[in-house]
């Protein structure tokens, strides 16, 4: 389960985050491609956009569930 106190800080403020446990398998990006990026330097993957509609949330959904090793959080508050 991802852990709020250890996610990037390149991920966008917002519901959705990408933690230190993340394997940069890559899944992420192919499946919501608009909001998750990968770090060029590190390698690991951050959420640079956060859904603007239902589809997409429904997007950031799908990748947190598909994370391999669960690095997705969603804390459910916007403003976090």
């Amino acid at each position: 389960m991802a852990d709020i106190k250890n996610k990037y800080p390149e991920n966008k403020k917002g519901k959705f985050y990408v933690d230190r446990e993340c394997i940069a398998c890559d899944a992420c990006v192919l499946t919501a491609p608009d909001n998750f990026g990968m770090d060029e330097n590190d390698g690991h993957a951050f959420v640079k956009e956060q859904p603007a509609t239902p589809e997409g949330e429904d997007l950031c959904r799908e990748a947190m569930e598909g994370c391999p090793v669960e690095a997705i959080g969603n804390n459910g508050d916007e403003e976090e």
